[in-house]
Formats: structure tokens, C-alpha cells, sequence
């Protein structure tokens, strides 16, 4: 398992007060989103999708602390947080959960966003290796949201909103990335049982499972050889948008989605249709 770099803060809060630039009524209540992994990509649409409509976000990094601030700095309206911690890591999780519930008093919205990628397949010579890719991928991309999940609980009520990124691979299966694929076919599953559990408590869980996403990231993969046959997969020949993931989830988040929960939302183009 990775361990901090020396100095490494279990917490770090970077406060945000920019007036008169709220976007929506300013007597409708704010509401306290944390958005792991928002850094850049689709965290950082999904933090700017909610600074527009007026509600207060924790951009959450784990290394990217400039790339956080970055983020935090461009956002519309005021009162957010840039909040650190590696999610391999229980009493950084702890820290930073400690931390939001000392500045916001509570939490209305979790989006598990943050995940990780080992490129990992049956090729593998090395068990120590392959062994590395499973528990570190499951440590970031389920144990992490698990326990975030955990805490978020304590300081979310009636209405509260909990949405999980799980992916196209969990049904689709990712061949060159198994440990990926299995981990969120995980988070698919924790997303529908939390769901069952949380509803009585007035609290929405669903999911999100995207294909492939013009990011930085995806472009590593999509600016390749094997770019033009991703696109192709879709009938619409092209992938999808941060934008497009980030407007998904912040329907999915919003009150009028509580009869959603449970839903695992595919947003994949019709690359992959399932019964």
C-alpha cells in the first residue's frame, strides 16, 4: 500500500468567499456536496455543474492540491472547500469528513467519483504485481467510497443524496483491466444495496456508468491507435463529454430524482445496451 509523502496533511482546507456571484436565488438553501477525485475531468465538471446551481462544493484531491485550488478558484458562487486525503488511507478519510462537518455543520450530497486504473490482464507474470493491482484498485474504487460513505451518513439527513461512479466495464467487462472492471461491477452492487437500506432514512443511492470520457486521461487512450474504434463502438461515433457525465449526475442528485434510487444510470452512447 502507497504511504503519504512526508508532510502530507490529512486534511487541507482551502475556504472560498466570492459574494454576489450565487446563481440562483439567494434565499434557496445551499446545498454541502462533496465531490472526491474533483480535481480535474469529470470531477471538476461535476463540481462546476453544482457551483452553478448555487450550491456549496468540497473539491477533494489526493495529490493534485494545485489542480484542486485551480478548480476552486473558477467556480461560481462561494462558501467552497478544497479538502485532501488518500482514500487508501481510514484516518484521512476520517480527517477530511471531520473537517466538512466543522466547517458546512453536515453534508447533503456525496459523489464517489475518484477512481483508479491498473492496466492489469491474464498476461501478467508476476503474482506480486497482479496481487498489487487488485488491492490497491479495491482500496481507492470500493473500500474508499465505502468509508466515505460511512461517515457521510452521520452528518446527512432526510433528502440527502448519494451518487457512486461505477462504470461501463462492470457490465461490459474490460479485458487489459480486470481489477477495474471487477471493482465497479462492486460499486454497482454497493450502490443498489445501499439504496434499499438508506431509502427509509429518506436518502436516494444511485450510480453512474459511463463508457469512454473526453478527458485528459481518456485521451491517452483516445488520441491512440485505438481511438477511432472506441468512437466507433457508439452510433454516434464519439464518447462522451465531462459535461455530459456532470449534468447526469446532478439530475440524479437533485430532489426530484429520489425515485431514481437505485438506478444505475447507463451513459455510454448506446456502446453497450443491457436488459
Amino acid at each position: 500500500m502507497r504511504q503519504p509523502s512526508a508532510g502530507w496533511k490529512t486534511h487541507h482546507i482551502l475556504r472560498h468567499f466570492r459574494p454576489n456571484r450565487w446563481c440562483h436565488n439567494q434565499a434557496v438553501p445551499k446545498r454541502r456536496v462533496l465531490i472526491t477525485g474533483a480535481s480535474r475531468g469529470i470531477g471538476a465538471a461535476i463540481a462546476r455543474a453544482f457551483a452553478q446551481e448555487g450550491d456549496r462544493v468540497a473539491i477533494h484531491y489526493s495529490t493534485a492540491k494545485s489542480d484542486a485550488e485551480a478548480v476552486l478558484e473558477a467556480l461560481a458562487g462561494e462558501g467552497h472547500l478544497v479538502v485532501g486525503a488518500d482514500l487508501r488511507r481510514r484516518d484521512e478519510i476520517q480527517a477530511l469528513m471531520e473537517a466538512i462537518q466543522q466547517e458546512w455543520g453536515g453534508l447533503d450530497v456525496l459523489v464517489n467519483n475518484a477512481g483508479i486504473v491498473h492496466r492489469v490482464d491474464t498476461a501478467c507474470e508476476d503474482v506480486a504485481e497482479w496481487s498489487m493491482a487488485w488491492d490497491d484498485t479495491f482500496e481507492v474504487n470500493v473500500l474508499g467510497p465505502a468509508v466515505l460513505t460511512w461517515h457521510a451518513l452521520r452528518l446527512m439527513g432526510p433528502g440527502g443524496r448519494i451518487v457512486n461512479m461505477a462504470s461501463r466495464a462492470a457490465f461490459r467487462g474490460m479485458p487489459d483491466s480486470i481489477p477495474y472492471a471487477a471493482s465497479k461491477a462492486a460499486v454497482a452492487a454497493m450502490s443498489q444495496s445501499l439504496a434499499q437500506s438508506l431509502a427509509e432514512r429518506g436518502i436516494a443511492v444511485t450510480a453512474v456508468a459511463p463508457g469512454y470520457v473526453e478527458t485528459d486521461m481518456g485521451r491517452l487512450v483516445l488520441d491512440g491507435e485505438q481511438g477511432e474504434a472506441i468512437r466507433r463502438q457508439s452510433p454516434f461515433h464519439r464518447v462522451a463529454t465531462s459535461e455530459e457525465i456532470a449534468h447526469a449526475i446532478l439530475y440524479l442528485a437533485s430532489p426530484a430524482a429520489e425515485w431514481a434510487s437505485g438506478a444505475i444510470l447507463d451513459l455510454n452512447g448506446a456502446s453497450h445496451l443491457r436488459m
